[in-house]
């Protein structure tokens, strides 16, 4: 479902030198998998997933997603791949301040192929167990309940793939085991696959397929620019 080949992402500094932060020879992950990379901060696994996602485009290499490749794609194209089969649950959740919490599921929506639906959102919403919120502020939500918003949102339009960076970095033990089950359990139900990035070893601890992302990223044995 997902096939990476020869990946690489440099940046420049400020002063004009050059630092590669990825370089991944080869990636894989099939339909329906769940997958768990360990990764420190400065390892680049964050610049791996916005590669991945097309909010960041290759230096080199390959990307395909279901049958799609990524790679040499413009911006705006890379966008519409990513509405479309592309769930992303970020660690600082990126809620918007402004709309209500059906609101925030419903604008996800809308940038998908099927546009918005209240009530497939609504129903999302229920099924993590913010149906009685749907009206609230982001802000009048505990960081957990916000994390949950999170989830539907990236849930909202059907992916085939879910990526997920460190979607526990910001929510206490009890929060985060609860919102590590939910997004497994609803990539289960609707059968998208899962790429899940954290240096928690609680978290890595609950995954069968899990791998240290230094070792895929040859770029992490050289100095690199510091990046998440």
């Amino acid at each position: 479902m997902l096939t990476i080949k020869g990946l690489k992402k440099s940046f420049t500094s400020p002063e004009g030198g050059s630092s590669l932060i990825v370089d991944v020879p080869e990636f894989t992950l099939a339909t329906g998998e769940q997958q768990a990379l360990r990764g420190e901060s400065g390892s680049g696994k964050t610049t791996f997933l916005h590669l991945i996602a097309g909010i960041l485009a290759a230096d080199e290499g390959t990307i395909d997603l279901a049958g799609t490749a990524l790679t040499g794609l413009a911006e705006p194209a890379r966008d519409r791949i990513r509405a479309d089969k592309i769930g992303y649950i970020f660690q600082t959740f990126n809620l918007l301040q402004g709309y209500t919490v059906l609101e925030n599921v419903v604008l996800g929506m809308s940038f998908g192929p099927r546009g918005s639906d209240r009530a497939k959102a609504r129903s999302l919403l229920e099924r993590v167990g913010l149906g009685h919120r749907l009206d609230h502020y982001p802000r009048q939500l505990s960081t957990g309940q916000q994390q949950r918003v999170a989830v539907a949102r990236a849930l909202a339009n059907g992916p085939a793939l879910v990526l997920a960076d460190e979607p526990t970095g910001n929510l206490d033990r009890k929060h985060g085991r609860e919102a590590l089950a939910l997004i497994r359990d609803v990539c289960r139900e609707s059968g998208a696959a899962l790429l899940l990035v954290s240096h928690d070893e609680e978290v890595l601890a609950q995954f069968e397929l899990k791998s240290d992302f230094a070792e895929l990223n040859r770029a992490a044995l050289r100095p690199a620019a510091p990046q998440s």
